[in-house]
Parts: C-alpha cells; structure tokens; sequence
C-alpha cells in the first residue's frame, strides 16, 4: 500500500500533466465529433439521395476503420504524402471523425424517432428542408439520443489511450504513466493510477449525461 501511494507523490507532476492533455484531447475530439456527426446526420436524412449516399460512405469508411488505422493514415500516411501535420491535429481529427461516425448514426435513429407528422406540419407553415431540421427535428433528436451519446463519450474518453500509445506520441495519461513505469518498474502502481485517471474522466461524463437527461431527455 505504501508503495502504491510513494508512486503517486512522487511522480504526480507527470501523471497529472498527462491527465490534464487527456481531457484536452478528449475536448477538442468531442466538440469535432458533435460538429461533424450532426452534418452528418443531417445528409444521411436528407431528401436528396446524392447526399444520402456521402452521408453513408462517411459513416462506412470511419466507423469500419480501426483507430489506430486512421491514426497511421492521418499522420504518417499524410506526412509521407507530403502534407505536414501536427500530431495534435492528427489525433483529435481522428478520435473526433471515428466517433462521429457513431455519432451520426446515433443521431439519424433520432431523426426516426420524431414524428413524421411535425415534419410535415414545418414544411407546411413555410419552413424550408434545413431549417426543419435546424429547428424541429434536430433538437428533438438529440434530447432523445443524450443516453447513446453518453455512452459515445464515455468509449470516445477510453478509445483517447490509443492515441497516446500510438506514433503520434502524445504525452497523455496513458503515455505518462508508461513513461513512469519504464522508469520505476513500478507496474501496477502506475497503471493503476492511470486507470484511476480514466475513472475519473469517464465518472465526470457519466455524471454530466445524467444531469442532462434529467433535464432534456423525453420521456416515452
């Protein structure tokens, strides 16, 4: 027991800048995530088939690609190709494009579950296609979907490890506390620790759905 606390007072410096890169990491991904799940969502329900169709090649491409696979391809497959990116740039525009992914999905069973009679009821009052959505559909699809995109945060904060394990580096959670490891040889101490950081991040988000649900999500 002691040894589990001397590891966390004597490198809480590292872990802690690497928690805190985390939840920078997981920020900037969710916001893309939400961003390019709505759009998203949107085509794949729109009433046009070409956009149905982008809309669906999207969610095929990323949802069917492994992570760590994209994560190869943004950074050293652009690299190699002569685009220079940031790891920070590769890293979050994979997490959060992979989770769109789920996220239009997420969104578009949403999109079903609103009655296609208020739909109508838009259109017939003036409303044009993407404002009905702006307005009517889309509001009411997420009140109905915060469970599922709970759910979606809380893989999105765990899929955030292999990012830092991966080429790109970064010096998350995860990575810090390999860091520590190779240093101290103190396994199940560091990553125990590590996996405490995780709990907490994903018992925060756990918490913070809970709360909107209480306040937004429909009842049926």
């Amino acid at each position: 027991m002691a040894e589990l606390w001397d590891v966390l007072t004597e490198h809480f410096s590292e872990l802690s800048s690497g928690f805190w890169v985390t939840v920078r990491l997981v920020a900037i991904s969710f916001v893309i995530a939400i961003a390019v799940g709505t759009l998203v969502a949107a085509l794949r329900v729109a009433p046009l088939k070409p956009l149905n169709w982008i809309g669906g090649l999207f969610v095929e491409v990323f949802r069917n690609t492994p992570l760590l696979v994209l994560l190869f391809i943004s950074f050293a497959g652009l690299r190699r190709a002569g685009v220079p990116i940031d790891p920070w740039v590769a890293g979050t525009a994979s997490l959060g494009l992979y989770t769109a992914a789920y996220v239009a999905e997420a969104l578009r069973s949403g999109v079903f579950a609103v009655g296609r009679g208020q739909i109508d009821a838009s259109l017939s009052l003036g409303l044009d296609y993407p404002r009905t959505l702006r307005y009517i559909v889309l509001p009411q699809a997420f009140r109905t979907v915060l469970p599922h995109l709970g759910s979606l945060t809380i893989a999105m904060i765990k899929n955030s490890a292999i990012v830092g394990v991966s080429l790109l580096a970064l010096p998350d959670l995860l990575k810090e506390a390999r860091i520590v490891q190779s240093r101290t040889f103190e396994t199940n101490e560091t990553f125990f620790w590590a996996a405490v950081g995780y709990l907490i991040l994903t018992g925060l988000a756990t918490l913070a759905f809970r709360a909107l649900e209480a306040r937004y999500a429909i009842r049926r």
